[in-house]
């Protein structure tokens, strides 16, 4: 009976490790506002999701320079995720707005 337990109490344990391991990093956001990306650079690392809300009053997008990634017009509190998972540099703008840009710089 303890043998039993002790393999059941061991699997638990190897379980609860390799689900640790595979815990994603933690979520970046980015603040679109007054027609710019807050923080314009963000340095994050693999895994990391970067989160961007529109909190001005007009839409904007965010699309990749390399168009790996392509958000839809964002409208006011609207939010566009990308998870990054290769390292990389990875600037951004708003398609409405070409002025408007940003880099994520993922390691």
């Amino acid at each position: 009976m303890t043998f039993v337990f002790n393999c059941a109490r061991a699997a638990l344990i190897v379980a609860a490790l390799m689900g640790a391991s595979a815990v994603r990093a933690a979520d970046m956001p980015v603040s679109i506002d007054n027609f710019v990306f807050t923080p314009a650079e963000t340095q994050v690392s693999v895994g990391t999701t970067v989160i961007w809300t529109n909190n001005d009053d007009i839409p904007h997008t965010v699309v990749d320079a390399d168009h790996k990634y392509k958000s839809s017009a964002l409208d006011t509190g609207d939010k566009f995720s990308h998870t990054f998972t290769e390292p990389g540099t990875y600037e951004y703008f708003c398609s409405l707005h070409p002025h408007m840009t940003g880099k994520i710089i993922v390691k």
